[in-house]
């Protein structure tokens, strides 16, 4: 059985896309007859605390699943202020240092990255001749941290710019989540070994069981996910059009309260929050709505929202509203509309046009059998496993 470590920023119990996807990587190789490891901090995300059940532990060691998990220290945060996060994401890096000077390391580590001060410090502590060094590349730093402005073109910049060049350097393969990221890593090293990796998921779809009472007919449009700030929900809430739709919304993150304190201001507005649920809760929940919005407040290069591929398995139409990659992808499986990123007035006409007659089962149907055909996490990891 051959040992496989991965090393990662987010993992269960915590919620969203980057924790499904590690887990879910983890789960089909120990499938796979690979003894799996994973490195991870305390869990805290999103709300920068550590959770209940590890608060006053230095580290935890548990098997779940027949996966090894060491959850180590972090100092959490989820602070504006830039050096309370440089020394939490800095804290972690710590903790893992530590935890390779006393520990044998496997020949084969996958490591996930952004956040980037976290992969470079695992990419030149764990770098060797003997080792397999794989990098999964999920979102493109320091490039989406400038068009989300959060960072600016200066000299911190610049040295972000080099340790990403870094990280790509000395990896032996780099997993990409979409095209562009590939495009971008090749324009730096054009020989580097890569893999498109998709964030498909891995579930069984429930089946529906009931649906909202609609005596008005509106169209019930649904978000899940994270409410962070390249999401936009509070600036989606405060321009959508109401007459034609009702807006639920699920999550949690640094705008929520917001959003909760916008939805008391404007109680003749039909904007419903639920707050957060399992993702097995959340699956069924979202069974119930006609459509699913994807949102993006500004146009990301690299990313593709993973909610495409978790929505087209359960069937739900989609209403995408992201620019970049995620339109080609809506557009050439034929999961539901595109509106133009950043148009709320395009939004609105998109949302205004549609039928709730024609948000039916046959069409949840047909989108279930092109993901179906498609969007297979099974062969991707098989692709993949050919390559460790």
């Amino acid at each position: 059985m051959k040992d496989i470590l991965i090393i990662t920023s987010y993992f269960p119990p915590e919620i969203g896309a980057a924790s499904n996807r590690i887990f879910h990587l983890a789960e089909g190789l120990q499938k796979r007859n690979y003894k799996v490891s994973v490195l991870t901090p305390l869990p805290n995300y999103p709300t920068g605390k550590i959770f209940k059940d590890y608060r006053g532990k230095f580290s935890v060691t548990s098997i779940e699943k027949g996966i090894t998990i060491h959850r180590l220290w972090i100092y959490a945060s989820i602070s504006k202020n830039k050096v309370l996060r440089l020394f939490a994401m800095l804290s972690y890096s710590f903790s893992l240092i530590w935890y390779f000077l006393f520990h044998k390391i496997p020949k084969t580590v996958i490591v996930q990255s952004p956040p980037l001060l976290v992969a470079f410090t695992c990419c030149t502590f764990l770098r060797s001749n003997k080792r397999n060094l794989i990098l999964n590349v999920s979102d493109l730093w320091p490039i989406a941290g400038l068009e989300l402005g959060a960072l600016k073109k200066n000299f911190a910049y610049d040295i972000l710019e080099r340790i990403e060049r870094s990280n790509y350097k000395k990896a032996n393969l780099i997993m990409c989540q979409s095209e562009e990221i590939i495009a971008h890593i090749k324009t730096i090293f054009p020989n580097k070994e890569t893999i498109l990796y998709r964030n498909y998921p891995d579930f069984e779809s429930p089946v529906a069981c009931s649906t909202f009472e609609n005596p008005n007919n509106k169209i019930k449009m649904v978000y899940a996910g994270l409410l962070g700030i390249a999401q936009g929900i509070l600036k989606l809430c405060q321009e959508l059009n109401y007459n034609p739709i009702e807006f639920h919304i699920y999550g949690a993150g640094a705008e929520q309260l917001q959003i909760e304190e916008y939805i008391k201001t404007h109680p003749e507005l039909p904007i419903i929050y639920h707050g957060e649920l399992s993702r097995v809760e959340l699956h069924k929940a979202l069974l119930k709505y006609d459509i699913g919005i994807i949102p993006l407040l500004n146009r990301i290069y690299g990313s593709v929202p993973s909610k495409i591929f978790e929505y087209a398995k359960l069937g739900l139409p989609m209403l995408y509203f992201g620019g970049g990659e995620g339109e080609a992808i809506i557009s050439e499986y034929q999961l539901g509309w595109i509106a133009k990123a950043g148009d709320y007035a395009d939004l609105n006409t998109i949302l205004a046009s549609l039928e709730r007659s024609s948000l039916n089962e046959s069409l949840k149907e047909n989108i279930k059998a092109s993901a179906t055909r498609h969007f297979h996490f099974d062969k991707q990891l098989d692709t993949l496993i050919k390559r460790l």
